[in-house]
């Protein structure tokens, strides 16, 4: 059921650049939240450092603003610890591609039910405007000395072959457009990046809002586009891949946004631990009980050392 916007919104100030791409993410979700119907209380967002990291402060649910680089680790012990949770990931190009990037290949091998969205505007805005690793090789920004002399990653590729059964990429100031991108990555059971690109208004000058507002062009008003995978089969999923994969590369006079690859077909993590232990989605960690009502352990000292008797070593004085 859909809910009020205003139930999403904190009021803490926020004090992003004015023009900053950030403020059109923020309202994306606020409105995806809405228009799920979202329990605040059921609901978290995790966030690591930089101007991105500050996202949780704005919503009102559930927020972690964790390490630089470690949003998803996070992310995924919350998600196991009680699967029913919404879970989703802000985080910026240099944090979930740089520091972060192990992390975020982990995250698309598991196929774990979280939403990653990444603030993608090629630099790192907080520390005054470096390269980022989603910046072309020669291109130069103007806080940079020189151009950059990195390849950059390409984070819908790199998503497709991590793992992530569904990949889009939206953009910031498109906040309709990206809204209903959220809505359908929290609506899918598995692993889901959106990659949104951003205008960096005080350190980009080369991927400003009037160089996406000529280039950009939405995939689903292409004849023919068709990302999902109708049957789990491994030739449709490899066309769709290789479909979802030339597309990524367009990157010039014309730039794709909307959804790359939906595969609905494969097993989440949740449900690959389920058939290992049964009881896992019945009693997930974070529902299991370790105490009693006066806060006594359900487990003491000799029920313990039953337990692991095997392996205790005693230490003779």
């Amino acid at each position: 059921m859909a809910s009020s916007i205003a139930k999403y919104r904190t009021d803490v100030w926020s004090d992003w650049c004015p023009g900053c791409g950030d403020f059109g993410i923020v309202a994306a979700m606020q409105k995806a939240f809405a228009e799920l119907g979202l329990d605040p209380a059921r609901t978290v967002i995790v966030s690591g450092i930089g101007c991105s990291g500050k996202t949780p402060h704005f919503i009102v649910a559930n927020g972690v603003h964790t390490l630089h680089g470690r949003a998803i680790p996070f992310a995924t012990g919350i998600k196991l610890a009680n699967p029913e949770l919404t879970v989703i990931v802000n985080g910026g190009d240099g944090d979930l591609l740089g520091i972060g990037a192990g992390h975020f290949v982990a995250l698309g091998r598991r196929n774990l039910d979280i939403t990653v969205i990444i603030h993608n505007n090629q630099v790192y805005g907080l520390t005054k405007g470096q390269a980022s690793p989603t910046l072309r090789r020669w291109e130069q920004v103007k806080s940079l000395p020189r151009p950059n002399i990195q390849d950059a990653v390409n984070p819908i590729a790199l998503a497709l072959s991590a793992g992530y059964t569904f990949v889009a990429r939206g953009y910031s100031l498109w906040v309709d457009h990206l809204k209903e991108i959220i809505k359908a990555a929290i609506n899918h059971k598995g692993a889901a990046l959106i990659d949104v690109l951003q205008p960096c208004v005080t350190y980009n000058d080369v991927y400003t809002a009037e160089y996406y507002k000529d280039r950009l062009y939405k995939l689903e008003e292409e004849p023919g586009w068709d990302p999902i995978v109708k049957e789990p089969s491994k030739e449709e999923t490899e066309e769709k891949i290789t479909n979802a994969l030339k597309k990524s590369l367009e990157w010039g006079d014309r730039i794709p946004v909307g959804v790359f690859y939906v595969n609905p077909h494969v097993e989440t993590f949740e449900e690959r631990i389920a058939k290992l232990n049964p009881s896992y989605r019945e009693k997930p960690p974070g529902m299991q009980e370790v105490a009693f009502n006066d806060g006594r352990p359900l487990v003491g000292v000799d029920e313990f050392r039953e337990i692991f008797r095997e392996f205790i070593v005693e230490v003779k004085k």
